[in-house]
């Protein structure tokens, strides 16, 4: 049964980003499913009062742990405290990402460089890290998060759709080599999803909500539970035969064609 498969008791995730937005109801997710977790992300007060949330309102421990995704030496650490402090790991979702918009004649090496590193290296060194121990246990399901930018394209961040289509290649070679051990590997590729920190990004760009609702089929912009309830069941055996996928949470695709309004 579906509800069975959903239950993550015992179990041991490892959510970046996850202090805020996607990661944070993510995470949430996993603790109210029986789930330990532990989250990161380079803000300590802001990830410890996250940790804290999370494990008063689920009863399962949360652990916090301020990482900078972009270092290998901190995503090694990473990895190796969750298994000092739980001694398995079962589920990794690579949620830590973003990017700063810009033309493509105007992008710096380095800028290039940094969203690379931002969303493609850390989601390498976490899943290499971590794959290691699942390898061990014959076991697990990483989902890694992209984005529309990685399936179509957005004009202004060619370096950040680069970075994300590269995510979704990865996550389906990690599938192919890694099935043999049990090991699931997917990815979710979100859509316009008003997180905070995404929502003010669009007021400060002159972005106009509405606007951009009215352009979704659904009619509405996502929320980060939308994009937390496929990660979760992408993680859970619900999903157990799905592997090296791109699934996208975006509320409908935009296509042209008459007018039927």
């Amino acid at each position: 049964m579906i509800t069975e498969g959903l239950s993550f008791a015992g179990r041991v995730a490892i959510v970046t980003g996850g202090a805020t937005g996607i990661g944070y109801a993510t995470a949430r997710q996993l603790a109210r499913l029986g789930a330990r977790v532990v989250i990161c992300s380079r803000t300590a007060a802001e990830l410890e009062a996250a940790a804290e949330r999370i494990g008063a309102e689920s009863g399962q421990r949360c652990l916090a742990v301020p990482t900078d995704v972009k270092d290998e030496a901190a995503c090694i650490a990473l990895v190796a405290r969750t298994l000092a402090e739980f001694g398995r790991i079962d589920v990794l979702v690579n949620n830590a990402g973003g990017t700063r918009m810009g033309p493509l004649e105007a992008i710096p090496t380095r800028g290039w460089d940094s969203i690379f590193e931002l969303n493609t290296k850390s989601t390498y060194l976490l899943t290499r890290e971590a794959g290691r121990q699942m390898i061990a246990q014959q076991s697990g399901a990483i989902v890694n998060i992209s984005s529309g930018a990685g399936v179509n394209g957005v004009r202004g961040g060619a370096h950040y759709s680069a970075a994300k289509a590269a995510v979704q290649m990865f996550t389906r070679v990690t599938a192919a080599e890694w099935g043999r051990f049990g090991i699931r590997a997917n990815c979710v590729a979100a859509g316009a999803i008003a997180s905070e920190r995404v929502a003010q990004a669009w007021k400060v760009a002159g972005l106009d909500a509405a606007e951009m609702a009215k352009a979704i089929p659904l009619g509405r912009l996502g929320t980060p539970d939308d994009m937390a309830n496929m990660i979760v069941f992408l993680a859970s055996d619900a999903a157990a035969y799905i592997s090296g996928e791109t699934i996208s949470v975006s509320g409908g695709p935009n296509i042209g064609g008459i007018d039927l309004g």
